[in-house]
């Protein structure tokens, strides 16, 4: 077995797009790449730091200033209770970073093994994993969220955790035709010569070569989990009211859209950049991977 493991580990390995440098230089060279990669850097820090960058608590009203618009005082204006609005959008990033970050965390864990272990080994498995995928997306992921949170319950816990079990088909696929192109090159044929297990085989010598579509997955599906989770909290199947949630914050804001604006076009547009950011560098991150593109 020690033999075995020590020429598998001389064989050549298949290079993925080229080295680090290659991939950073493609990378950064477009500049919708850049522009998507300063506004997820700017979200990441507006979650990490939002205590320390909020002037004001998330939670604390000032009744004599409801509905107030944009002054010095309050860069954004305050919301209906009088609360700063640039403060509970700071909070709000934290919030959505983590339903982001959560929700596609649940489609990794379980997606990428079902996917892998149904291209792997095809026949009944690989039937009865894909007719279950099958199943979830013959419905809308919207409607399916909803339909998940409507029999668990309203609540930031659910409305993640459906967001969460939604994006499990997409990895489910993506990790499957990957391992169906992989498991037939060479070096796995050898690997599996020299006594390899189908195990070492999968999590050793597949998946990795897995590993660039799933991050440009991830980095799509953050922006998917972030919107998905405003229309939940828009909804009102998400996190509660006093929670500050970007869609719950455009919930609330919508009885007052016409004589305060501000409460709806700033939350949404906190979304919009988001989404963008987040949409942008998986775009650049997939064209960065590819070899095909130059």
């Amino acid at each position: 077995m020690a033999d075995a493991r020590a020429g598998e580990a001389r064989m050549p390995r298949v290079k993925a797009a080229g080295d680090r440098r290659l991939i950073l230089r493609r990378f950064f060279r477009r500049p919708a790449a850049i522009l998507g990669f300063a506004i997820v850097a700017l979200f990441v820090l507006c979650a990490l730091f939002a205590p320390f960058l909020a002037p004001y608590g998330p939670d604390e009203p000032d009744f004599s200033k409801a509905r107030r618009g944009p002054s010095p005082e309050h860069w954004l204006g305050n919301d209906e209770l009088g609360r700063d609005l640039f403060s509970r959008l700071l909070y709000g990033a934290r919030i959505s970073g983590m339903i982001g970050v959560i929700a596609v965390a649940i489609g990794l864990v379980l997606g990428v093994p079902m996917g892998l272990i149904s291209g792997f080994y095809g026949g009944w498995i690989d039937a009865a994993v894909m007719r279950l995928v099958d199943v979830m997306l013959a419905f809308p992921s919207t409607l399916l969220a909803i339909g998940m949170v409507a029999i668990l319950g309203p609540g930031l816990t659910n409305a993640i955790l459906a967001v969460g079990v939604v994006a499990v088909p997409v990895y489910v696929r993506l990790v499957r035709a990957s391992t169906l192109s992989v498991k037939e090159l060479d070096y796995i044929s050898a690997a599996r010569a020299l006594g390899a297990s189908d195990a070492r085989l999968m999590w050793r010598h597949v998946l990795p070569q897995c590993l660039g579509p799933i991050l440009v997955q991830s980095s799509l599906q953050m922006a998917a989990a972030i919107l998905a989770a405003a229309g939940l909290g828009f909804l009102g199947l998400g996190a509660p009211p006093d929670v500050p949630e970007w869609g719950t914050m455009l919930a609330k804001g919508r009885s007052y859209i016409f004589s305060a604006p501000h409460l709806t076009m700033y939350p949404g547009l906190a979304i919009l950049l988001v989404v963008m950011g987040f949409n942008l560098l998986g775009d650049a991150l997939r064209d960065a991977l590819d070899p095909r593109i130059g």
